[in-house]
């Protein structure tokens, strides 16, 4: 699951806590627009589209360390490739709220055996950005059948 780092109220559009003076509706590169479950278009700004109900929901993200592990000649194979993080559904059940329900969802980063400890350690340490790895060298006991799919 990603981790909640900060909600804000309806209408409110400032991540006081993590980014005091932001404006979510302009601060980010880019937007998905959503409607009816299908993304419609992707936009640098949606401060015409913020409406007085809505409320944003600031996620953690593992791509928070990356760069971290790349200082640390531990560079994901994944953005060497100029690529994204693989993702696997697990057979993890998520406790779920109202219409939020489901696995979880990993992604899985190859390590050789002998960098475990330290990708480990690295990772570890952002407990808001997933943190440690869930699972390491066997997917089969979290639900992953084909890492190559």
């Amino acid at each position: 699951p990603c981790p909640l780092l900060e909600s804000t109220e309806s209408g409110v559009f400032e991540a006081a806590q993590l980014a005091p003076g932001s404006d979510l509706r302009t601060d980010l590169p880019k937007y998905c627009v959503w409607r009816d479950g299908k993304m419609i278009e992707e936009r640098t700004d949606i401060t015409e589209l913020w409406q007085s109900d809505m409320r944003a929901f600031l996620l953690g993200c593992s791509f928070t360390w990356e760069d971290i592990l790349a200082a640390a000649k531990l560079e994901p194979r994944h953005v060497e490739e100029k690529r994204n993080v693989p993702m696997f559904e697990t057979s993890i059940k998520l406790k779920g709220v109202g219409p939020f329900q489901g696995h979880m969802v990993v992604s899985m980063r190859p390590y050789k055996a002998e960098d475990m400890a330290e990708v480990t350690k690295i990772t570890g340490e952002y407990p808001a950005a997933h943190g440690r790895p869930v699972q390491i060298g066997k997917p089969l006991e979290i639900g992953i059948q084909d890492v190559k799919s």
